[in-house]
C-alpha cells in the first residue's frame, strides 16, 4: 500500500519537472515582446531602453542568456559566456542576447538588477540586452524561476539547443560547436 501512494506521488509529480519550458531543438523560437523596459541601447554614453521582440533575433546564429534578475542566475553559466567571449565569434554573424527577468529578482534589488544591467551594456556595448521588467519572456517560454537558460538559435531562429541550470563542460563545448558550425 505504501508502495502505491509513494509511485502515486512521484508520477505526479514527474509531469513539472519534465515541461521545465516550452522551446523544441529544430522548432522555432516561440514569440515574445517586451515593451516595459526592453532592449537596452546604448547612446552616447547614455542608456535607453526600447521595446524589444524575439522576431528581431533572426539573421544571426545567437546565444540566449535568460537569467532571472540574481548574480547566482548570471554565475550559473559563467563559463560558457567566458568561452564565447575568447572564441570571438565574428559579429556580423553571431550576436549574445541576455535576457533579465527583473521580475525575478529578490525583494528590494530590482533597482539594482537595472543598474547592473545597464553597466554591463556599457562594459559589452556590443552584445544584445534586454531588461524583462515584468518577466514576460520567462511566462511566455515557461522557464524556471530563479535559473539561468541557454538557448542556441540558427539564423532563422530555430532552436538548436536548449538547457536551463548549469551547463556541464561537455554541454559548453556541444554549444559552441553549434555555433561554430552554423555561422
Amino acid at each position: 500500500m505504501k508502495k502505491k501512494f509513494l509511485w502515486a506521488v512521484v508520477a505526479a509529480c514527474l509531469p513539472g519537472v519534465a515541461l521545465a519550458h516550452n522551446l523544441t531543438v529544430g522548432q522555432p523560437l516561440p514569440t515574445v515582446s517586451v515593451a516595459d523596459k526592453g532592449e537596452l541601447m546604448l547612446q552616447n554614453g547614455e542608456i535607453h531602453y526600447q521595446a524589444w521582440s524575439s522576431q528581431q533575433l533572426d539573421g544571426k546564429v545567437r546565444v540566449i542568456q535568460a537569467i532571472a534578475g540574481r548574480s547566482s542566475a548570471k554565475e550559473l553559466n559563467a563559463e560558457l559566456m567566458a568561452a564565447i567571449t575568447t572564441a570571438k565569434f565574428p559579429q556580423d554573424k553571431y550576436q549574445t542576447t541576455t535576457i533579465i527577468n527583473q521580475d525575478d529578482a529578490i525583494w528590494g534589488t530590482g533597482s539594482f538588477v537595472k543598474s547592473s544591467a545597464e553597466d554591463s551594456k556599457k562594459a559589452f556595448s556590443w552584445s544584445s540586452m534586454v531588461l524583462d521588467a515584468n518577466g514576460r519572456v520567462h511566462q511566455s517560454w515557461d522557464l524556471s524561476k530563479e535559473n539561468s537558460a541557454i538557448i542556441v538559435l540558427d539564423k532563422d531562429s530555430k532552436v538548436l539547443f536548449v538547457k536551463e541550470g548549469k551547463l556541464s563542460a561537455g554541454e559548453v563545448k556541444e554549444a559552441l560547436k553549434l555555433v561554430s558550425t552554423h555561422l
